[in-house]
């Protein structure tokens, strides 16, 4: 996405710009208004129900898998939905070509500093790869996966999140169906043994540094 595309998206989504190419603050303001809703809705007990039938799991065991692998409320204090940018990402997917700076580095860091700044500097200039460097809402699904999560493009992706917390959980749902975890989810109980496999899954073979089957077993009982 070229920055006058990144201009012509913005303005189909309700912020009206002139689209020169040119990125600069009004284009980076642009892109922070696009993602605020301070009437986003929680997520439904029907919304719940209806996503928990199509993995295959129980209501209680998708809250749970909620509870535990959520970073707390999907939106900021701002209505914007809760990001993490990840300057080694975006570094690797363009290259480096773009050299360093505070959003692009090649190891990653520098989580103090305000991501919605750093995704707004480098979108002006790739913003294919930036949206694709972040860490999405309430379940931090990274940008990267929006190609094999069915989405139209890694800012279509970002953009679904704006909506309401019931869109942050079909991107978790399309993240459990896609890396095959269903089956997991279904054998969560208040056994860790149990949940092993969905804590593996999610988190990678790191999962007993932080108690993953232990927290998911508390959440379940």
């Amino acid at each position: 996405m070229t920055p006058k595309e990144l201009q012509q998206w913005l303005g189909a989504h309700g912020q009206p710009l002139m689209v020169d190419g040119k990125c600069g603050p009004k284009t980076r303001e642009a892109i922070k208004a696009a993602f605020v809703n301070t009437c986003a809705g929680a997520v439904t007990d029907d919304e719940i129900a209806m996503l928990a039938k199509r993995l295959g799991c129980t209501p209680k065991q998708l809250r749970a898998m909620a509870k535990v692998e959520s970073g707390g409320a999907g939106f900021d204090k701002q209505g914007r939905p809760k990001i993490l940018f990840e300057r080694h990402l975006f570094y690797r997917y363009t290259g480096g070509r773009f050299g360093l700076s505070p959003f692009s580095q090649p190891k990653g860091g520098g989580y103090a500093e305000d991501s919605w700044d750093k995704l707004t500097r480098a979108a002006c200039l790739d913003a294919g790869s930036a949206f694709a460097a972040v860490s999405w809402g309430k379940f931090q699904v990274l940008g990267y996966h929006w190609d094999v999560l069915k989405y139209p493009s890694a800012i279509d992706m970002a953009y679904s999140t704006v909506t309401g917390e019931g869109a942050h959980y079909e991107m978790l749902a399309r993240y459990i169906e896609k890396n095959n975890l269903k089956g997991a989810l279904a054998k969560l109980s208040t056994n860790p043994a149990d949940n092993v496999a969905l804590a593996k899954g999610y988190n990678g073979p790191a999962f007993k540094k932080f108690a993953y089957d232990d927290k998911l077993a508390k959440a379940m009982a």
